[in-house]
């Protein structure tokens, strides 16, 4: 990864934008996929203006997206695009859902952003490097407690069987006045900027959380499954994402 890997992704985001603004809070079709979510004509749109650029300058790499599948599968540097995650708030006509762009080396996320179109908020993280908002360098927040932190996680409903005890657990650890539902990646993107302590979800995809590992780590905090791994291609989607290392070993025992 180079220089131009992150041009390329910023220009990928500014091209979902283009997609995506015309159609907020607009006249559009959805429909409902096999998983019970919803693709709209944006997500479509946003995405095929993202392959098209990919295409055209890494016609080797790999592609990875939601809503067109995957391109060159074999190849050791994949673009994973996510055109917007958090359908139902673009839907609901909140601004809270986001673009996600990243770049897996051997299945490991070394470039992510989140980008708010609608906002206009850009956060970009890049391994080795401090992640950025709107070009500005940001950091997780310390948090001494966990019963001082702030949880969020996009929805309750969202977690089955055996992950519902190990969330209410955690949600019991924390200051319960202070727990946020919904946000989708914004969510992750306010735990780089200091805004969010805890993150904690279940069901991912890679496309959900693969742009999220370089802008958190990037920002001093640390992304992880419910054990404690790092997350790469390989991950089940049981994800933690913490602004202050420090507060890790709390969060994993919190959930036990």
């Amino acid at each position: 990864m180079d220089s131009s890997d992150i041009l390329c992704a910023q220009r990928l985001a500014e091209a979902a934008r283009d997609a995506i603004r015309p159609l907020y809070r607009g006249a559009w079709s959805h429909e409902r996929k096999d998983d019970h979510s919803f693709v709209t004509e944006a997500d479509r749109a946003a995405e095929a203006a993202m392959r098209a650029i990919i295409e055209r300058e890494y016609p080797a790499d790999g592609i990875i997206g939601e809503e067109y599948g995957n391109r060159n599968p074999g190849a050791g540097r994949q673009w994973v695009l996510d055109p917007i995650d958090g359908t139902t708030s673009f839907i609901a006509g909140r601004p809270i859902f986001g673009t996600l762009i990243a770049l897996l080396e051997e299945g490991w996320p070394v470039l992510g952003v989140i980008d708010q179109p609608i906002l206009g908020e850009r956060w970009l993280g890049v391994t080795g490097q401090g992640t950025l908002f709107n070009d500005r360098p940001v950091h997780g927040a310390p948090c001494r407690e966990l019963s001082d932190a702030v949880l969020a996680t996009t929805s309750p409903h969202l977690f089955s069987g055996e992950q519902i005890e190990p969330f209410m657990k955690l949600s019991g650890a924390v200051a319960h006045r202070k727990i946020i539902w919904g946000g989708d990646c914004y969510n992750y993107g306010l735990v780089a900027s200091g805004h969010v302590d805890v993150v904690c979800e279940a069901g991912l995809k890679l496309h959900d959380f693969a742009a999220l590992v370089p802008v958190v780590e990037g920002a001093g905090g640390v992304m992880c499954d419910w054990n404690g791994e790092p997350l790469n291609a390989e991950s089940t989607g049981e994800v933690l994402a913490i602004g202050d290392p420090a507060r890790l070993e709390d969060v994993l025992e919190a959930m036990q």
